[in-house]
């Protein structure tokens, strides 16, 4: 893992357990997307489109089997559902941006359920100045609802309920590689949730990208 990244989300952790530093967990936390969020701006100044596409460990385990349209698609769909759906129980950015038709999507969900060429053939389909206009409209609205928690919320158990939510919506496939993402989410805390999927998360996709970008550029 970047040892910068690295080092922002192990201080972000330790700051976000203590009332009289949580604040500061927060600051840190929104230090870090904020490198993540340019480092995959980056990549849209770098790369050619069709790169996006490319799929160059197409036969490994792990985050870099993926491409890099597909991991941005999978970063910010997990968010924007864990954010409005899990958490606040509000509208879907994606649902109220009408970002499926916009970014011409075959599928609403994170995206779990897909592998090897399927990800390639996905990927190929996407409007990529919509997807980015989508990701910068997710961090924004997760921010805001961030910057807005005290800590005593940190500790809140998302409510059973919310489960029967989730899957009625549709977002996440029943397929095995995806269904046991409502559990996962569900069964935790508020703090827990920054982790997975606000911070780590970003991380490992992030860093994924970059050795798919060396890899097709060696």
């Amino acid at each position: 893992m970047n040892k910068e990244w690295s080092a922002l989300n192990k201080a972000m952790q330790a700051q976000l357990r203590k009332k009289d530093t949580y604040k500061a967990g927060m600051d840190t936390l929104l230090c870090l997307r904020s490198q993540l969020m340019q480092t995959l701006v980056s990549l849209k100044e770098e790369l050619h489109r069709e790169e996006f596409n490319a799929i160059p460990f197409i036969n490994a385990d792990g985050y870099h089997s993926k491409t890099i349209a597909y991991s941005i698609w999978h970063i910010f769909r997990i968010e924007d559902i864990v954010a409005h759906t899990v958490i606040n129980e509000d509208e879907q950015v994606f649902f109220a941006g009408n970002y499926q038709e916009r970014i011409h999507s075959p599928i609403i969900t994170t995206g779990n359920e897909l592998i090897k060429q399927q990800i390639a053939d996905f990927s190929r389909q996407l409007d990529l100045e919509e997807l980015y206009a989508y990701i910068f409209e997710v961090r924004e609205s997760t921010e805001k609802m961030l910057e807005q928690l005290s800590y005593d919320e940190l500790k809140r158990k998302i409510p059973e309920e919310r489960k029967r939510y989730l899957k009625s919506l549709n977002v996440i496939s029943s397929d095995e590689n995806a269904s046991w993402l409502i559990d996962y989410w569900c069964n935790k805390d508020i703090r827990g949730l920054i982790q997975m999927p606000f911070s780590r998360h970003w991380i490992m996709h992030t860093e994924a990208c970059l050795r798919i970008k060396n890899k097709i550029h060696s």
